[in-house]
C-alpha cells in the first residue's frame, strides 16, 4: 500500500439482468464511544456513508453517550465488556459477531481494537482488516511484542492508515509495520458548519458569563493526563497578569477534572476560568472566542483545532505529534514546546495585542482547513479504501 492513498473504483455484484453497487458491511471497532476525536470520526463516517455501507459498531470496553446516540439512529452497537489483560472471551464474542454478521471488513480505530481484529478473524470468519491509527499514547517507543504480533498476524489483504505523516512514521518505527503498508487519510470536518461568521458572539459569551470586551481562549478537549491542561492554566497565570480581563474556557469532561479545579483555584483563577462541559455546540462557542488553544502532550491530527481553523479562529498550541501538519506555524497559529507554559502565554498575547493578526492568520486558518481537512474528500477516500480491500 503506497503511503497516499487513492480513491478506487467502485465494486459491482453481476446481479441477474443488472449490475449493482454491492452494500459493503463494515464493523467498527473501538475502545468505547465516548466523545474523543477517533469516536466522532467513527460515527460521523458511518451515518455520512450509510447508503453505501452497513455499519455495525463494536465497544471493547464500555458503551459511551455517541454509542448510545447511535444506537438511538439504528446502528447495532455491542459491548464485550473487555476484562484486563488479554481477554480470550472478548476475542471469542468478537470472532462470533463477525461470523453471525457476514462482516466484510474490520475497521479498528487505535491499536488494541486492532490487536483483537486481528485475533478474532483467525477463530471464525476470515475478513479482512482496517487499522486506523488516530494518535500515539506518551511516551511513544518500539514494543518489541507488538513489533512479533503484527508480523505474524498482519495478512497481506489487510490495510494500515495513519491520520497524519507522524502517526504514520509512529507506526513504521514503533510497530514494525514495513513503511509501504502504512497510508496517511487525514482527519477531516464539515467545514461548512463552522463559516458562518461571529454575529453571534455577544449573545454567546453571555451564555458563559463572559463580557464582550473579554479576551477569549477555548480549549476543546477531554479531560485527561494526555491534553495537559495543567499547562493551559500556568499560561493562563501569566496571561492574566498583563491582560485580567482574559477568559479561558474548558469544554470537555474526564477523570482529571478535580484535579484540573484544584489547580485553578490554587492559582487563584476561579474568575478567569469556564468549565462547560460535554458540548455539541462547539461551533457557536468558537464564534464567541479569539484564540483556541491545545497544550496536549501527544496527538495525532485533532479535530478541535481543524474546526477552529475551519471557524477562523487562529491557533496556539504545542508542538506535538501531527499538530505541525494541521497549524502552519506563524500562518494560521503558533507553536511551543509542550509544556511550555511561558511561549504558550507569550503566543497567546501576540494575539491578544494585535487584532489584524488574528483576522489574517484566521482566515489563512480557514483556508487550510477547507484545502486539506474537508470531511467529504476523507469519506470518499475511506470508501474507496473499503472497496479495494474486497477486490483484494
Amino acid at each position: 500500500m503506497a503511503p497516499a492513498v487513492a480513491n478506487g473504483a467502485g465494486l459491482l455484484l453481476r446481479g441477474n439482468r443488472h449490475d449493482s453497487v454491492r452494500t459493503i458491511k463494515v464493523c467498527q471497532l473501538l475502545h468505547t464511544l465516548h466523545v474523543g476525536g477517533a469516536e466522532v470520526l467513527a460515527a460521523r463516517l458511518a451515518r455520512q456513508l450509510r447508503d453505501a455501507c452497513q455499519f455495525l459498531f463494536v465497544c471493547l470496553d464500555d458503551l459511551g453517550t455517541l454509542g448510545e446516540e447511535l444506537r438511538a439512529d439504528g446502528f447495532p452497537v455491542t459491548v464485550l465488556g473487555r476484562r484486563a489483560g488479554l481477554d480470550g472471551r472478548c476475542a471469542w464474542r468478537l470472532a462470533d459477531i463477525l461470523r453471525r454478521e457476514r462482516v466484510d471488513i474490520v475497521h479498528a480505530h487505535q491499536y488494541t481494537p486492532f490487536f483483537y481484529g486481528m485475533i478474532a478473524r483467525l477463530l471464525h470468519r476470515r475478513p479482512p482488516v482496517l487499522f486506523t491509527e488516530h494518535g500515539r499514547h506518551f511516551p511513544d517507543y518500539p514494543r518489541r511484542k507488538r513489533m512479533l504480533a503484527n508480523r505474524l498476524l498482519l495478512e497481506r489483504r489487510d490495510r494500515v492508515v495513519g491520520v497524519g505523516q507522524a502517526v504514520r512514521q509512529a507506526l513504521i518505527t514503533n510497530e514494525g509495520i514495513p513503511g509501504h503498508r502504512v497510508g496517511v487519510i487525514y482527519n477531516g470536518i464539515d467545514t461548512t458548519k463552522f463559516a458562518n461568521g461571529l454575529h453571534e458572539s455577544e449573545a454567546i459569551r453571555c451564555e458563559m458569563g463572559i463580557e464582550p470586551h473579554d479576551f477569549v481562549i477555548l480549549m476543546v478537549a477531554r479531560l485527561d493526563y494526555l491534553k495537559d491542561h495543567a499547562t493551559a492554566v500556568r499560561s493562563l497565570q501569566r496571561v492574566a497578569r498583563e491582560l485580567p480581563n482574559a477568559k479561558l474556557v474548558f469544554v470537555g469532561d474526564g477523570p482529571e477534572r478535580g484535579k484540573i479545579e484544584e489547580l485553578v483555584q490554587h492559582c487563584q483563577l476561579e474568575p478567569n476560568v469556564r468549565f462547560l462541559g460535554l458540548r455539541k455546540d462547539i461551533d457557536r462557542l468558537l464564534r464567541a472566542s479569539d484564540v483556541f488553544l491545545l497544550t496536549s502532550i501527544s496527538e495525532g491530527i485533532p479535530l478541535t483545532v481543524i474546526e477552529a481553523m475551519a471557524a477562523g479562529i487562529p491557533v496556539v498550541a504545542t508542538r506535538v505529534g501531527g499538530m505541525a501538519e494541521v497549524v502552519q506555524e506563524g500562518v494560521t497559529g503558533w507553536l511551543a514546546p509542550s509544556g511550555d507554559d511561558a511561549t504558550l502565554a507569550m503566543n497567546v498575547l501576540r494575539f491578544a495585542r494585535d487584532p489584524q493578526l488574528r483576522q489574517h492568520m484566521g482566515d489563512r486558518g480557514r483556508e487550510r482547513a477547507a484545502s486539506l481537512f474537508s470531511e467529504s474528500q476523507m469519506h470518499a477516500r475511506y470508501l474507496a479504501l473499503y472497496r479495494e480491500m474486497l477486490r483484494a
